[in-house]
């Protein structure tokens, strides 16, 4: 059985589409991923980038609203929100472990920005979702081999 894990944010444009496109990347088929906001907008064209700089491609990703999902149980409901927004994250009711990890909000900066936040989020993915017993679960994770 798969597990369930839907990433959280306001907007659904980056922190959360790109925490999708690197645990379906690196999870493989043990993992079901979803992202969503409460305000969708648009994947940025910069959280694009970025992903594609390490292989991954999220350009068919698109931004859900967090109602769409109403009715479904995750294993793992993530909220991404930085913690310069208090209380702008969304809530969902249908998760069975919540976690709350704030990765600051890359939209107002450049690429670079978006380097530095999905190299954070890919890092603390493999740390939380991946690594099992000192070794990563993934056979080709970088952080492991």
């Amino acid at each position: 059985m798969k597990t369930r894990v839907l990433f959280l944010c306001t907007h659904n444009s980056a922190r959360s589409q790109m925490a999708e496109g690197l645990l379906r990347a690196l999870g493989g088929d043990r993992f079901e991923v979803a992202s969503a906001g409460h305000k969708p907008t648009e994947v940025h064209p910069l959280a694009i980038a970025a992903m594609r700089e390490i292989g991954i491609d999220i350009s068919n990703q698109r931004a859900k609203n967090v109602a769409e999902f109403l009715g479904q149980t995750f294993d793992y409901v993530v909220t991404l929100c930085g913690d310069d927004a208090p209380g702008s994250c969304p809530f969902f009711p249908g998760g069975k472990n919540y976690i709350h990890v704030p990765f600051p909000d890359p939209s107002s900066g450049g690429i670079e920005e978006f380097r530095k936040v999905r190299d954070a989020l890919k890092d603390w993915i493999v740390e939380t979702f991946l690594k099992r017993g000192g070794q990563c679960a993934e056979r080709y994770c970088p952080h492991c081999s």
